[in-house]
């Protein structure tokens, strides 16, 4: 059987199908449909260092091939997460990683180092992109910014940093190649696409915040690009993120230059899609004749030489297999 364990630098995984922050709850809801142990991680939902209300509803809308949602990070806050759910999410026997986001730097270090105490977390997601709050997520469109809080973050905690990045700049490859050289592990790519939906009738947004993120099936061409494009920048690990719901999505990911992948908005309507992906992806790699998935990442053949679109950087050559 092909090996399915990957490595993103610090951060070892037994295969590449993790689960998207805000869409797989605390895992507890899922547990009627998920062998949490088959899975290569979970990603629960954003954390802040205050509990947060979120935005006004309604907070989903249901758009062509996607959902827009303007959740606005509603949760108990940090010291909630660790009383009530890290427990039972160190036992289920996969990988968890945090998801954090914070205001400044300042917070984002002050939660890593206090999660930093606790065993069994495989690693800290940064959520430095969010497209429906504004504060500390404003970091991830600017690359300096992005720096800081992945260098800062990275020196004061032991956990492999992944930087999940947004769509919403000019240039992407621009902001990968500032967390990549400020020490994050890996770089997850890519968070939602702003976007709104409106009720001609009434004149008025159909979301209570006016605008949200868009996920789903709509965005994954738009994904595919942008990890092609970040795997010509830099040389960090990716996480692939936008519109998985079959394995053919997961393997074009994995071909333009992943290594591993979040499934999102699919675990709202077929939430046993990821223990499916894990065993569909074996199989296929097996029918290719390949011996890991090491063997696919980054194997795109592209018909010319590509240089990343509205990026400064010269195109670094894609390695083949991260």
């Amino acid at each position: 059987m092909p090996r399915l364990d990957v490595s993103l630098n610090r951060l070892h995984l037994a295969n590449p199908i993790l689960v998207a922050s805000g869409t797989f709850g605390y895992a507890r809801e899922m547990q009627a449909y998920v062998d949490y142990s088959r899975l290569g991680g979970i990603i629960p939902k954003t954390v802040t260092p205050l509990p947060r209300g979120g935005n006004p509803p309604p907070r989903t809308v249901e758009t062509t091939a996607g959902l827009l949602n303007s959740i606005g990070l509603d949760n108990d806050g940090l010291e909630a997460f660790i009383a009530k759910h890290l427990d039972p999410l160190r036992q289920l026997g996969t990988s968890l990683i945090v998801n954090i986001a914070g205001k400044s730097t300042a917070e984002f270090v002050a939660m890593a180092q206090r999660l930093d105490a606790f065993d069994g977390i495989a690693a800290l997601e940064l959520n430095i992109s969010c497209p429906n709050v504004s504060g500390g997520v404003d970091y991830g469109t600017n690359p300096k910014l992005t720096a800081e809080v992945v260098r800062e973050v990275r020196g004061h905690s032991r956990l492999p940093i992944i930087a999940k990045l947004t769509p919403n700049v000019t240039s992407v490859p621009e902001i990968a190649i500032a967390a990549s050289e400020a020490g994050a592990d890996a770089l997850a790519l890519i968070n939602t696409f702003q976007g709104m939906a409106v009720d001609w009738k009434r004149r008025k947004p159909i979301l209570g915040n006016g605008i949200g993120g868009l996920s789903g099936p709509a965005i994954k061409p738009l994904a595919l690009r942008i990890v092609w494009q970040v795997s010509q920048a830099v040389k960090t690990p990716l996480i692939g993120i936008g519109g998985i719901q079959s394995i053919d999505d997961v393997l074009e990911f994995l071909v333009c230059g992943a290594t591993a992948v979040q499934v999102g908005t699919a675990n709202f309507y077929d939430p046993g899609l990821a223990n499916r992906l894990v065993d569909e992806l074996s199989t296929a790699l097996e029918s290719q004749g390949l011996e890991s998935v090491g063997d696919l990442v980054g194997t795109l053949q592209y018909p010319r030489p590509v240089v990343a679109a509205a990026s400064c950087a010269t195109p670094a050559a894609s390695p083949a297999g991260r």
